[in-house]
């Protein structure tokens, strides 16, 4: 590994509360840095105030690791408003939070000061998107960081002989078909391996399947005794089908010729399906240290998890693996086996609604008899004057840095931009009071956040979004104007739990905007937010629609989605008739959430942004506790 400079070093911030057990976000990330060999960071394992002795977890870190412990009052300011884990840059104002955020940053320098270490780098998947996802919104990410961890450290604290329901649905997603890239050929290669083996036996199961790949199930079989089913061999095989250059001969002709529908289906060889990810370090210190309380209970309960246990057979002989395991003091367990044929236990109602919902989002028919029935409660859209309709920014005296015509967008685009910031910067400007905390949620490149910055210097500007890319953009930019009232998290929105006085986000995408919403109201702060992709709009794990009383009382889930579907025909491109039907429709949902949030003693309005051509989602929620008055 290439040596660090001070200033690659960062500071990786791990949670530790002084018991017999780390906290698994902080287990998984020290698993990680074990079997990445990275030393690119400094690591701080910060105590809860007040508490008096820690020294007995020094048993549990890797023995190779150096840290230091604080308490969580002396964090850094900019990590302070943060979950753990967080990492900081050296410039103290860059802040990566959160679980799935910080590991994929530890395998990034990982691979930044190792080019060569594919092994780390595919731990991030076919399309570097493994743990991508936001855990708010996706039901696999929440499950794996946040769910699961959660319901382990739950179970350790109190063991009990019920399993809990998210080590069950684990078990009922391992149970699925696997669908990845090309399994096509894949599944006729598995066809081809059954007949073999029928045929020949199971010597020779491998064959058809490529010398290099044979070479590759070798190496990772020497990991551990050498598999006695056939099951595992053809597990392992799988493993490395589609990463190796395969020299197969063409398939045979009854093999070619077969149905798709009558191949046999790809089993998960590891969380994600044929390959071991990022997902499967996360999920091997929950499941072990479940596995270890679960059998000091009952020997019997082991049974009803067959494939889980499967899954924590085959990681363990993943190379690289028994290392970190080692470092970490994770002394794998040396299970039976179990039945696969064990009947599933069945998957609470509670969950399984959860999911069935996020799916039902089929409407028929439009959005005019959905309409009428809110005219006939009396429910319509309103919209209230803008209050400093011709405010402008003096663009042309601003620093180049802070305009978007200074990045990557036509001259119309960044014409619309300077319009919608101006709607922005006339209300939060007048809002503002100096000392204020002004966070920008999914602040993308930083239009918002840097002009705020720019224009409101007695005020902290922060700005969260969970796309590194776009954050760096914004630093950046920020860079080049020396703005010191600034700072960048990477984050999702959960991760987020800091003070604010004032939360903003311009174009929040589908349920983003109420996610935004809430934690404003969390934080008792006023908003200004402008929605974006109705359609997008869906129930979620921890939001559901209708969000007002009022709306609940007169419309149902489908019906709802009825008017988000339709509240994105604005482009400029439809009939004015279908445009205006489409502007109706977002000002009733965005009526919907004006009311919701009034029920929480928050006084709110919906604006039309001027001019409205300045974009196709041109609504202004703006909303502040009573006590709080609109300027």
């Amino acid at each position: 590994m290439k040596a660090q400079t001070s200033t690659d070093i960062e500071h990786l911030f791990l949670d530790i509360d002084g018991n017999d057990i780390l906290p698994l976000h902080t287990s998984i990330s020290l698993f990680l840095i074990s079997y990445c060999d990275c030393s690119a960071f400094k690591v701080f394992l910060v105590l809860p105030e007040r508490t008096v002795n820690s020294s007995h977890n020094e048993g549990l870190l890797p023995s190779s690791l150096e840290v230091e412990i604080i308490y969580r009052h002396n964090l850094p300011p900019a990590v302070q408003g943060c979950r753990l884990p967080a990492v900081l840059e050296a410039s103290g104002t860059f802040c990566r939070a959160g679980l799935a955020v910080v590991l994929r940053h530890i395998i990034k320098k990982t691979c930044l000061a190792e080019p060569s270490r594919k092994d780390v780098s595919e731990l991030l998947g076919f399309k570097k998107t493994c743990l991508k996802a936001c855990a708010e919104v996706s039901p696999w990410t929440r499950l794996c960081e946040v769910s699961i961890p959660k319901a382990v450290e739950v179970f350790l604290k109190k063991p009990s002989s019920l399993i809990p329901q998210e080590l069950l649905l684990l078990e009922k997603k391992l149970g699925e078909p696997v669908r990845v890239h090309n399994d096509d050929k894949i599944r006729r290669q598995k066809l081809q391996q059954q007949k073999t083996v029928k045929e020949h036996g199971v010597k020779n199961a491998s064959s058809g399947i490529g010398d290099d790949t044979q070479a590759q199930t070798g190496s990772l079989c020497s990991q551990d005794s050498k598999p006695s089913s056939l099951d595992l061999e053809a597990a392992l095989s799988k493993l490395t089908v589609e990463g190796s250059e395969s020299r197969t001969s063409r398939e045979l002709p009854h093999i070619r010729k077969t149905k798709n529908e009558d191949l046999p289906p790809l089993e998960h060889v590891f969380a994600e399906g044929l390959f071991f990810t990022l997902t499967d370090v996360v999920l091997l210190p929950c499941i072990h240290q479940f596995l270890v309380a679960l059998l000091e209970i009952s020997v019997d309960k082991i049974i009803q998890l067959p494939l889980t246990v499967g899954w924590y057979q085959r990681v363990r002989q993943v190379p690289g693996i028994r290392t970190a395991a080692a470092k970490c003091n994770l002394n794998f367990l040396n299970l039976p086996d179990v039945n696969t044929c064990q009947e599933p236990l069945p998957i609470p109602l509670s969950t399984e609604m959860v999911r069935s919902e996020l799916q039902d989002t089929a409407f028929v028919g439009g959005p005019r008899p959905t309409m009428t029935k809110l005219k006939n409660h009396g429910i319509k859209a309103q919209f209230s004057s803008h209050p400093h309709p011709s405010w402008t920014i003096n663009w042309e005296n601003l620093h180049p840095a802070a305009s978007p015509a200074e990045g990557k967008m036509s001259s119309d685009r960044a014409l619309r931009k300077q319009q919608q910031l101006n709607n922005f910067l006339s209300v939060v400007t007048n809002m503002a009071k100096p000392g204020d905390c002004i966070v920008d949620f999914c602040s993308g490149g930083g239009h918002v956040g840097i002009v705020l910055a720019h224009m409101l210097p007695l005020c902290q500007i922060i700005l969260i979004e969970n796309k590194e890319e776009s954050l760096l953009r914004a630093k950046e930019r920020s860079d080049d104007l020396r703005l010191p009232n600034i700072w960048f998290v990477q984050a999702n929105l959960d991760y987020f739990i800091g003070k604010f006085n004032i939360g903003v986000a311009l174009h929040a995408c589908g349920v983003a905007t109420d996610m935004v919403i809430e934690h404003c109201l969390k934080a008792k702060a006023a908003f200004v937010i402008c929605p974006c992709c109705y359609g997008f709009i869906q129930n979620t794990i921890k939001t559901t629609f209708p969000r007002s009383k009022q709306f609940q009382e007169v419309l149902s889930y489908k019906e709802h989605m009825i008017l988000c579907r339709f509240a994105d025909q604005t482009d400029a491109q439809l009939p004015q008739e279908r445009r205006a039907i489409g502007k109706q429709c977002m000002g009733l949902v965005d009526l919907d959430r004006s009311w919701a949030a009034e029920q929480f003693g928050y006084k709110v309005t919906v604006i039309s942004m001027e001019p409205e051509t300045c974009s196709p989602k041109n609504n202004l929620i703006v909303g502040s506790p009573n006590s709080v008055q609109h300027v």
